[in-house]
């Protein structure tokens, strides 16, 4: 007999174990791990399980989102203004060259904005890993159209309301936990261009038809690059059928020992890559944020060009939002206004980076290219509204 299983981890890679069946159930359970607890025991650990991430997901969102974003939300309908400046400003003036004290000074305020995110993302990705059954994630995406797909991950992105590199940790575990391509990429997507507050902060802060051209385009977005991601990476970054064996653990110390283990991975791993890979953002960050300047030197490809450097910049949650508002207070391009309402939330190099493993080149250049189309276009809509 032949079984496939899949091992935890989070950058564990398929394995596949051969034996010869034997009517031999002790040596079964010992090999998948099952010989450790009763059905009663394994069903305990499973509702453990669920209730630790519930709790990390409603503690983590309330102190890292909604209560921030309720108290910002207060303080712009009295105000109607946003309060600071874009996180650019800290690499150095607009156009500036790149500089090792730009670059270290960007790191820190992007950091100081956006570490309870990370930190909350991070433990949600190592949760969903570990402590739920694996089934449960992939029956609770899985559609039978790419349209399903990406509906479905575009839904389960609304509460969360994380920027998109906060988001990537999650959006590959639930890759690697076996959820379809396209749901995984409407998730990454839909965190920072279907965020609730966000649309409530462009709403309150500026003219009616840049929210509107947010989320319509937003949503547009999100749902076109779920399908044609998946269908560009189908036969290369979508993984072959696999019996899953029950992976569950068999105790709640065996399911706290590896919610322990795969949390300490993730840290281990993925806050220095994060942290390098903003700095490496922030010595361009200085350089490639004059948008106006950039927009008339580029010409007839403006609009092209700004949306390209918007999707590799690096931005916190509503980072977009003073870019747009100071770009509008100086009379700038509505096109280029119209791009960067959508490319700077959506991507950046770091997050790109970061989900590389789980998705795939074939899918980040399909929705890679989704999202400068999309920008584009909400650009081309704002110049059409005036």
């Amino acid at each position: 007999m032949r079984e496939q299983l899949r091992p935890e981890g989070p950058f564990d890679t398929q394995a596949e174990i051969s034996s010869d069946f034997v009517p031999r159930p002790a040596r079964a359970d010992i090999r998948f791990g099952l010989a450790a607890g009763s059905d009663s025991q394994r069903r305990r650990s499973v509702v453990v399980g669920v209730l630790l991430l519930v709790i990390i997901l409603l503690a983590g969102l309330a102190w890292a989102k909604w209560v921030p974003y309720t108290s910002r939300a207060q303080t712009l309908v009295g105000t109607r203004a946003w309060s600071g400046g874009a996180v650019f400003s800290a690499a150095g003036v607009p156009g500036s060259s790149p500089s090792f004290g730009g670059a270290l000074a960007f790191t820190g305020s992007y950091l100081a904005a956006v570490w309870p995110a990370a930190l909350v993302g991070i433990t949600v990705g190592a949760a969903l890993e570990t402590l739920v059954p694996r089934h449960w994630l992939v029956r609770l995406l899985s559609r039978r159209t790419r349209w399903g797909q990406g509906v479905a991950g575009g839904l389960l992105s609304l509460p969360t309301m994380m920027c998109t590199c906060c988001t990537a940790p999650v959006a590959s575990s639930l890759r690697r936990r076996g959820v379809p391509l396209g749901a995984s990429v409407a998730y990454w997507l839909g965190n920072p261009l279907l965020n609730p507050a966000v649309l409530l902060f462009i709403a309150l802060t500026l003219p009616w038809r840049f929210v509107v051209v947010r989320a319509g385009v937003g949503a547009a977005v999100v749902l076109i690059a779920a399908m044609l991601a998946a269908r560009w990476a189908r036969g290369a970054t979508e993984r072959p059928s696999v019996v899953v064996v029950d992976d569950d653990p068999a105790s709640i110390p065996q399911l706290l020992r590896r919610f322990a283990v795969t949390l300490a991975r993730y840290v281990a791993i993925i806050a220095p890559e994060y942290v390098l890979l903003v700095f490496l953002t922030g010595l361009l960050s200085g350089w490639l944020s004059d948008w106006a300047g950039l927009g008339d030197a580029a010409g007839p490809l403006a609009l092209l060009v700004v949306g390209v450097v918007g999707a590799v910049l690096v931005i916190p949650t509503g980072g977009e939002i003073p870019v747009v508002v100071g770009l509008v207070v100086a009379g700038a391009s509505m096109g280029v206004a119209g791009v960067l309402l959508i490319t700077l939330p959506a991507l950046s190099l770091p997050s790109v980076i970061m989900v590389a493993r789980s998705f795939g080149w074939r899918a980040l250049l399909a929705t890679g290219v989704v999202v400068i189309a999309g920008g584009v276009t909400a650009g081309g809509l704002l110049l059409a509204l005036g």
